[in-house]
């Protein structure tokens, strides 16, 4: 079967000699016809600073996770073959033509013309997830820091669950436009701004009550401690490329700053919500998978997740196997 192989940081080969996996008793084989990539795979792929260490060349199909298609062949007596669905693999080894599944990391897709936007549902549930533990937000101030796919989709549902102010963050200008679309009330220039001051300023002084991290960068925590008011909440959902690293912690205890932290396990729970919102009524959502590139422009793909401020509009990157 084809997969993608990261040879080097910055360096991906495809191959097309991979086996098939073979199936333990309950699992299920898919399809992939299409997978998705995600912020989380661009450190790994820059080989940025804790995937620095280690060997290369990584496993083939290393750290994909967002995967379609229909199941081709099934040891479970609950999956029928030929079923289309949004699957994770067992190895966390997505970058490939067939994976192995277990039946718990498999979810059943709606009607749709567009089975491709519908790889969006994978980390849709991971924010609803995140969502589902953090406080009601109505009538409250919100700021998200990184609008990337997933401060996006934070964007999205904090307007549609009630803030009455959402202020999106980036150093990317074009990524500003797209929160505007999505719910932002309000955005911030992180390139040429100063963050906490403009956040300051559109709060009339009261700073947020809650504030999301999407981005994962050192700066962009660092930034995001000192906007939650006293006693506010900073939600912490972007992945980090260093296993230490900097924070404001005498600031953060100070202001008695409830810290939520919230990554991926646990989403499958919240997958049949994400994929009615992606085809029902929250396709708006679907309309950042953008842009789909054939399989063998994989390396292309890995480039432009990498560098988005280089391609406007390159939001989440799908290859279409």
């Amino acid at each position: 079967m084809r997969a993608i192989l990261f040879e080097a940081p910055r360096k991906v080969r495809l191959i097309d000699d991979l086996p098939v996996p073979r199936l333990a008793e309950g699992e299920v084989l898919v399809q992939c016809t299409h997978v998705g990539l995600c912020g989380s795979n661009v450190g790994p792929y820059l080989g940025d600073g804790r995937w620095a260490e280690g060997v290369w060349p990584r496993p083939p199909g290393w750290m994909g996770h967002e995967n379609v298609g229909p199941i081709v062949e099934s040891r479970s007596e609950a999956w029928s073959e030929g079923t289309l669905v949004l699957a994770q693999s067992r190895d966390y080894h997505g970058f490939v033509e067939y994976i192995a599944c277990k039946p718990e990391t498999v979810t059943r897709l709606p009607p749709t013309d567009d089975i491709g936007a519908l790889v969006l549902a994978q980390p849709l549930a991971t924010v609803l997830r995140a969502m589902s533990r953090v406080k009601p937000v109505v009538g409250e101030r919100c700021a998200v820091i990184g609008q990337g796919p997933i401060g996006l989709m934070f964007t999205y549902l904090l307007k549609r669950m009630g803030a009455r102010q959402v202020i999106g963050i980036d150093l990317v200008p074009w990524r500003l436009g797209w929160a505007q679309r999505l719910g932002a009330t309000d955005v911030i220039d992180a390139s040429h701004a100063d963050v906490i001051e403009a956040v300051r300023e559109l709060t009339g002084g009261a700073m947020v009550d809650l504030c999301v991290e999407a981005a994962g960068a050192t700066e962009s925590l660092s930034t995001a401690a000192f906007l939650p008011r006293w006693q506010g909440r900073l939600c912490v959902f972007g992945v980090p490329h260093h296993d230490v690293q900097p924070f404001p912690w005498y600031y953060t205890t100070n202001n008695e700053t409830e810290i939520l932290i919230s990554r991926g396990a646990g989403w499958t729970a919240f997958a049949p919500t994400a994929l009615e919102m992606v085809a029902g009524d929250g396709a708006a959502l679907a309309e950042i998978v953008t842009p789909r590139l054939p399989w063998d422009r994989a390396a292309e793909a890995f480039e432009v997740s990498a560098f988005p401020g280089n391609h406007p509009d390159a939001l989440k990157i799908l290859l279409e196997l």
